[in-house]
């Protein structure tokens, strides 16, 4: 992924206000290609579980490159958007999580939490995790595969060599 980025934002109404700022930030900023909403509109009050899952799939399905979500803490949209084979989200509020998030994890998806942060923290970290772009080459390259492995058909895949380095 070398170019301009395809975000997917979103949010339940706990979320909202932040949501909205980020999306702005987004739009407006040259490594962004497209934003697409998934919600939660003004009025609505969709629960952040059809949220986080509706954005991973996006993601997912290459419908979209990354996605950044809000919630109250920014915990439960990321255990939603988990759900989604091949997703991982995580939860980040500091620079350092947000960078290793993408450069250690391959993360797609950002999450995090209106109640926790600030709003020009948030602003912030999501401007950097738009600089940031995992190396397929480096040294957390079989980790993120392994990790890929879970999503396979055998759930168990891998788990005869907890605590090696494998």
């Amino acid at each position: 992924m070398t170019g301009k980025l395809r975000i997917v934002v979103g949010a339940d109404d706990a979320g909202f206000d932040y949501k909205e700022t980020l999306k702005a930030d987004l739009q407006a900023d040259d490594r962004v290609a497209e934003v697409i909403d998934v919600g939660v509109a003004e009025d609505g009050h969709t629960a952040y579980p059809h949220i986080g899952v509706a954005a991973a799939r996006k993601v997912a399905d290459g419908e979209a490159d990354r996605a950044l979500l809000v919630c109250g803490t920014g915990l439960g949209v990321a255990i939603s958007a988990n759900k989604v084979p091949g997703i991982r989200a995580v939860t980040a509020h500091d620079s350092f999580s947000v960078e290793r998030s993408v450069m250690s994890n391959d993360a797609q998806v950002l999450c995090m939490g209106q109640r926790v942060i600030g709003i020009e923290l948030a602003r912030r970290l999501a401007s950097e995790w738009l600089g940031y772009r995992f190396d397929p080459q480096s040294a957390s390259a079989d980790k993120v595969a392994a990790i890929e492995g879970y999503d396979g058909h055998d759930r168990f895949a891998g788990a005869g060599t907890a605590g090696t380095d494998r």
